[in-house]
This record gives structure tokens, sequence and C-alpha cells, in this order.
């Protein structure tokens, strides 16, 4: 599990960076941050799990992440009118290729996660589902503030956080359910696994806590530190309470 804790010390350490950067190495850090989740996502997986399951991890949610942006962005469906910027690197199909990376970054401790608070087949993956689409919350208002994409619509959008659509959450909502379902039917049954399970619970637990500091002091975005906060905490706060009492 060594590597996975270096994994997350590197991690921690590139989004404290992240408010005392700007430009292109604020975007070189949005990389970096990506790609360290991502390695240790898929790395868990694989260490805990075996390899079979971390590739079916890769399958679902890299594989159908990237096909989810890239109909999103022709067609407007499931998540609204969007367009990515270039300031996040090489791009396929309008999707910079780090993006398809960052679902599986999340999807990983959220699935996780809901294993630690919920048995059931069907609650685990509408826990799992929520963790990861509630993070969002957070993701989409400082993306956007630093303009790596940008939304064409004027439609409602949540108190506080203009300029993006209210079909945006819920498509991501709706998005995060089934792959969470396709990654269930892909691995089988997945027994919580305390001990070995940690390093996700901290990267989940990091991922909430650290965003709502950076918008609501860093990065002048209180109210999607408010919302993230109330969305992503559903999942996170009964985390930290059940790991508390254990």
């Amino acid at each position: 599990m060594k590597p996975l804790w270096a994994l997350l010390a590197a991690l921690v350490l590139a989004e404290i960076a992240y408010p005392l950067t700007e430009g292109h190495a604020r975007a070189a850090l949005v990389v970096a941050t990506v790609c360290l989740g991502y390695a240790m996502s898929v790395g868990h997986a694989g260490a805990t799990r075996g390899a079979r399951t971390a590739g079916a991890l890769v399958l679902v949610t890299t594989g159908g992440g990237f096909l989810v942006e890239a109909a999103g962005r022709a067609t407007g469906y499931p998540f609204g009118d969007y367009d990515y910027t270039g300031a996040l690197g090489p791009r396929l199909l309008g999707v910079p290729l780090v993006i398809p990376l960052a679902w599986t970054w999340m999807a990983w401790p959220a699935w996780v996660a809901a294993g630690r608070l919920v048995a059931r087949t069907g609650a685990r993956i509408a826990v799992a589902g929520a963790g990861l689409a509630a993070w969002d919350l957070f993701l989409d208002p400082q993306m956007v503030s630093q303009r790596y994409w940008l939304w064409h619509t004027d439609s409602a959008a949540l108190p506080g956080v203009p300029g993006i659509p209210l079909t945006n959450y819920l498509g991501w909502l709706a998005v995060a359910v089934a792959l969470m379902a396709l990654l269930r039917l892909a691995i089988g049954a997945d027994p919580a696994r305390p001990g070995a399970d940690a390093p996700m619970y901290a990267m989940y637990l990091w991922t909430y806590t650290s965003s709502i500091l950076a918008h609501a002091v860093f990065l002048g975005l209180p109210a999607s530190a408010a919302w993230g906060a109330a969305g992503m905490g559903l999942v996170a706060i009964p985390l930290a309470v059940r790991l508390w009492r254990s």
C-alpha cells in the first residue's frame, strides 16, 4: 500500500500548489492531479481486487466516460451545450484526453466509499453514483472559472453559480449511476475491505474537505463551496462518521 499513499501525498501537494499558480502552470497542475488520481484509483483496484477488476474499471469508467463526453459535446446531451478550450492538452473528438481519466479518478473512491456505507447492490449503486455526481458541484464551477470549458446556454443555474445549467448536474447524476451499475455488473460482488480500502477513503475525504476550503478561501467561489459541501457531504460525512466510530 505504500506506493498508493505516496501517490496520494503527491496529489495533495499538487492540489495545494494549484491556487498558488496561474496560467499554463495551473493547467499543468490540473492534468498532473488527474493523472495522479487516476494512477491511484486504478492501482488500488488492481492491488486489492486484481487485474480483472482494474481492467473493468478502466473499460467502464475511462472508456464510458470518454464516450459520454464525446456524445455530450457533439449533441448537447445529457449535460447541455458546452465545449472545451485547448487549455487541458490534446483532444480527441473535441474531448481533452485527460477528462475520461478524471471520471475514473473519482468513480473508484466513490464506489469504495459506498461499499463502506451500504451493502445491498441497488443502494450501493445509488450511493456511489450520488457520491461521484456530487463532486461536480465543485468541479464544474472551478473549471469554468478558469475557462477550461465553457457553457453556451442561459438555462437555469444553481443560485450563486451562474453559467452552468442545472441539466449538467442532472446529467452527471444519470451518467454516474449508469456507470456504477455497469461497474457492478462487470466486477460482481465487491465487499468492503476496510483496511485495504483506507487509501480510497482518505482520497475521497481529502477531495471533499480540500475542495470546500479551496473554493471558500482561495478561489473566490463561496457558493460552489456551499453547494459542494452539502451535496458531496451526503456521502463524505457519513463515511467520516463510520470510520471514526470503527
